[in-house]
């Protein structure tokens, strides 16, 4: 009923629990653990962006250079995470990557895989990032 009043529906409309996905309480608690996994290396990221950009002459004029500045690349970052980091990518089909906390969390551990893609990867190992496994280094 939601689907047919919203008008559309963006990715499946599938919500996972007590399914192969998402069998238990437990494995449900478990996915919302993740999130500081993934935020906080952004997150220590976004905000080592105005010292990067003051500390060092060079690092602060590629990074106005490639990406007009430390707000707009703190925009361009934010964008990239929010367009794919929530779209269903990263499941096996369209159906496993649901519309719950499991799908969502699967694009967002698809999106932090696809991180050295990115062209403002780089920025992230400058601020100290090494992985999404809860370790940083400032």
């Amino acid at each position: 009923m939601t689907q047919v009043k919203s008008g559309g529906w963006v990715g499946s409309s599938l919500i996972h629990l007590g399914d192969s996905n998402v069998p238990n309480a437990l494995m449900f608690i478990d996915k919302y653990s993740q999130v500081e996994h993934i935020l906080n290396p952004i997150l220590a990221t976004l905000d080592a962006l105005p010292k990067l950009h003051s500390s060092d002459a060079h690092i602060g004029a590629w990074i106005d250079s490639t990406f007009g500045g430390p707000n707009a690349l703190t925009k361009s970052i934010l964008a990239d995470f929010f367009k794919f980091g929530f779209d269903g990518s990263g499941a096996d089909n369209f159906f496993d990557a649901g519309s719950c906390i499991d799908g969502r969390l699967t694009s967002a551990w698809h999106w932090c895989s696809q991180l050295p893609t990115k062209p403002f990867y780089v920025v992230f190992k400058l601020a100290g990032f090494t992985s999404f496994d809860g370790q940083f280094q400032t």
